[in-house]
């Protein structure tokens, strides 16, 4: 393998920390030259029931793509990044090349990308200044925009919403198998799962969870007999719903449909959240109400439960009545945000010389 380059080495320590879902890291990156690498991505969809057709994988591709060019402005390089065609869409490849700018400006976001990260703990309820407002849409690319639920009327909405779709997850096997592989017990920091501590809840209902959720048996009866979903839907969706200064929605002005879409769609995701932590905020992301809804809107199924499909049917319809039909069908991302601490644990990543691979025969 070739010796790698100081300033691309820079460039991808700050990359591999993009957003995954569940901390999957779908990317590998091979090394062509000092200003030449191609990302080898890949997704969850047949194992992960929330990885509708890759399009959460897709989307997390995008926010690494977003933050290796944010990450190269620092050391004033341009970044184009093309997507070979005629490759399967669960293996989106990427040529991502570097050239010089020596007149450019280093991106304000860049400063942002290590400390960015999934706060699931109860945040201020202040609200949002003006500033940090303007700040978050201006971090857009065209064709996206912001839609605020905020307020105590519109945060009880979307709290009894999340409470009712976290029902949803914790009831069906599909969503218990990934539970189960996601989790890092008794963990603060994680290289590729997500610690305990940063799921949100307390440690006697971190030991509950572990326990129960050791078989699809065990997390039946406490669902039928013992009320087993109440106390992680109270710690992990209800409370921290209400204790936020908003949610929001992040809005494409075109519904996404291709994996070109939905990885431009991560590139914008990831701008608003790194324009979040800049200005000191956090965020948790929201998104299996448009996962579920997305399952409803083209009729397929995603659980051998009986009834799965009916729930996510009205949860749809609920989210709709919320957010509104048109905002809810062209949404990319969903989230709550506000000022507070940021996570004292966090899902970290794998090192860098994990994420290299082998360079193709004749590449190097």
């Amino acid at each position: 393998m070739m010796a790698l380059d100081p300033t691309l080495e820079r460039v991808l320590e700050l990359a591999r920390w993009a957003p995954s879902g569940d901390n999957t890291q779908p990317w590998r990156f091979e090394i062509i030259d000092a200003r030449h690498l191609v990302v080898h991505g890949f997704d969850t969809r047949d194992h992960c029931v929330y990885d509708l057709d890759g399009h959460p994988s897709q989307m997390s591709l995008g926010a690494l793509l977003e933050t290796m060019a944010c990450a190269a402005s620092l050391f004033r390089l341009s970044m184009q990044a093309r997507r070979r065609p005629g490759l399967p869409d669960n293996r989106p490849t990427f040529d991502v090349r570097f050239s010089n700018a020596p007149d450019s400006e280093a991106d304000p976001l860049a400063t942002a990308i290590e400390q960015r990260s999934v706060q699931r703990r109860p945040l201020s309820t202040r609200a949002l200044t003006q500033r940090e407002r303007l700040e978050l849409q201006a971090a857009l690319p065209a064709g996206y925009r912001v839609l605020w639920l905020e307020g105590q009327g519109q945060r009880w909405a979307m709290a009894r919403l999340l409470y009712r779709n976290a029902g949803l997850r914790l009831t069906m096997p599909e969503a218990h198998q990934v539970h189960r592989a996601v989790i890092e017990w008794k963990a603060r920091y994680s290289e590729d799962r997500i610690p305990e501590q940063a799921l949100g809840v307390d440690p006697l209902t971190a030991r509950l969870m572990q326990w129960v959720m050791q078989s699809w048996g065990r997390v039946e009866f406490f669902n039928t007999w013992l009320a087993g979903t109440v106390a992680p839907r109270l710690q992990m969706d209800l409370l921290p719903a209400l204790a936020c200064a908003a949610h929001f929605v992040l809005v494409a002005d075109q519904r996404p449909q291709s994996v070109d879409d939905y990885v431009a769609a991560g590139r914008a995701m990831q701008r608003f959240w790194l324009a979040a932590a800049r200005v000191g905020l956090q965020l948790q992301p929201e998104l299996t109400p448009l996962i579920f809804a997305r399952y409803v809107r083209d009729n397929r199924p995603f659980s051998r439960a009986p009834g799965m499909q009916a729930r996510a049917r009205a949860l749809a319809r609920q989210a709709q009545l919320l957010i509104g039909k048109h905002e809810f069908d062209h949404a990319v991302f969903m989230g709550r945000i506000g000022a507070g601490a940021p996570a004292r644990a966090r899902s970290l990543r794998l090192p860098l010389s994990t994420l290299i691979v082998p360079a193709a025969p004749g590449q190097e």
